[in-house]
């Protein structure tokens, strides 16, 4: 099982991602937790604890783990620890201005998926 631990769901991926997340087996989303601004350390632990127990009861090959980043953190490490390949996608930014009639500028961002790097220690 390929476990998307992240706010990007698997079904807006293009076909490439999935292509490549699938090799390890089906895509499973479990979306990123909030993490409250105001949050201190001690819940962030907790928050990722929860997290952690719930994602080593499902027996994940590889997570891809990307969010909030001090809870990004705790998790990679947890994950790691476990023996639990986790890994971040990659991909290149390409953005593209357009001068609208009125004269304000529009930005379109667009994400292109290279590939899936692995967090190591």
């Amino acid at each position: 099982m390929f476990l998307n631990c992240s706010n990007h769901a698997s079904k807006n991926w293009n076909i490439r991602q999935r292509e490549v997340a699938e090799k390890w087996g089906e895509i499973i989303d479990y979306p990123f937790p909030v993490v409250p601004a105001n949050a201190d350390e001690t819940e962030v632990k907790k928050i990722a604890e929860d997290v952690m127990k719930d994602i080593l009861e499902m027996k994940p090959s590889v997570i891809m783990c990307q969010g909030e980043f001090t809870l990004t953190y705790l998790l990679v490490t947890g994950f790691l620890y476990h023996g639990i390949k986790v890994v971040a996608a990659c991909s290149e930014r390409k953005t593209e201005e357009c001068i609208l009639q009125d004269g304000s500028v529009e930005k379109k961002t667009i994400f292109e998926f290279i590939k899936f790097r692995d967090y190591i220690v």
